[in-house]
């Protein structure tokens, strides 16, 4: 069983995200798997981030003034991997960092590094041999987006070679500033489910606990990111205790809510 089947087969997943070289990386890395993530999303910092909203942004301008690299992503998260053996680790970020030594060069490191995943935001279905078979090759999932404009026509295509989960991407919009509406999640995630046998996982505009619980009744996980992000911007190095306890309050409103549905 791989670490993604593993992460999802219990309950639903709390999928995490921080970015590469804000704050004190590896104690947060830490503290997540303390709190109880399932999955773990590592951002990889880039000059323009455009899926992202202020928050993470600025944790990626935060991380390349210290002068954060490439090497040092995969330096991360190979300690990571030794430390925890079980998590699953998804690198997030665009293809530019992904890309420019060529997909080979980046699929190697990854696997590597032990890294699980790839999403890579600006590189559509599409134009999928830019990255996808190179990482295939080499045994790394690379985790699609759906988002409420991928229709029926074009949903094949996003599936076609995508590995680890979906990303159900619920806000047509950046990270961390809307919510969308249970009901449309409820409904995207069903025609998504009924598409593929991959776990469906919820991200963007989800900051609360109770926000959380509520998805996670419908959906295989669900993913927090610009929340753990602002804990960070607020404690700096000394964050670690702060995403540890909030990481706690999602785990628990996640990994209960299909029993509280039953």
């Amino acid at each position: 069983m791989t670490r993604f089947a593993s992460a999802f087969s219990k309950s639903p997943a709390l999928v995490t995200f921080i970015t590469a070289g804000d704050g004190d990386t590896a104690a947060n890395l830490d503290a997540l798997v303390a709190g109880g993530a399932d999955v773990i999303e590592l951002g990889m910092p880039f000059t323009d981030p455009m899926a992202d909203g202020p928050a993470i942004q600025a944790a990626n301008l935060r991380s390349l003034a210290k002068g954060t690299t490439t090497a040092d992503i995969f330096a991360i998260a190979a300690a990571f991997r030794v430390r925890h053996p079980d998590t699953p680790l998804v690198l997030m970020g665009y293809a530019n960092p992904m890309t420019i030594r060529g997909a080979d060069w980046f699929a190697a490191e990854c696997a590597k590094a032990g890294v699980d995943g790839v999403i890579c935001v600006d590189i559509p279905s599409e134009e999928d041999a830019e990255l996808g078979p190179a990482l295939r090759a080499a045994g790394v999932d690379l985790i699609r987006l759906a988002t409420p404009t991928t229709d029926a026509a074009r949903l094949p295509d996003v599936l076609n070679g995508a590995g680890g989960f979906l990303y159900y991407v619920s806000v047509a919009g950046i990270t961390g500033l809307q919510q969308a509406a249970q009901a449309s999640i409820e409904d995207a995630v069903a025609r998504l489910k009924a598409a593929t046998d991959l776990p469906v996982a919820v991200g963007f505009g989800v900051r609360t606990p109770e926000q959380a619980g509520r998805i996670a009744k419908v959906a295989d996980g669900v993913v927090v990111g610009s929340a753990f992000i602002d804990i960070i911007a607020q404690h700096g190095d000394a964050a670690a205790p702060h995403v540890e306890a909030f990481t706690r309050t999602l785990a628990d409103a996640i990994h209960g809510a299909k029993e509280i549905a039953a």
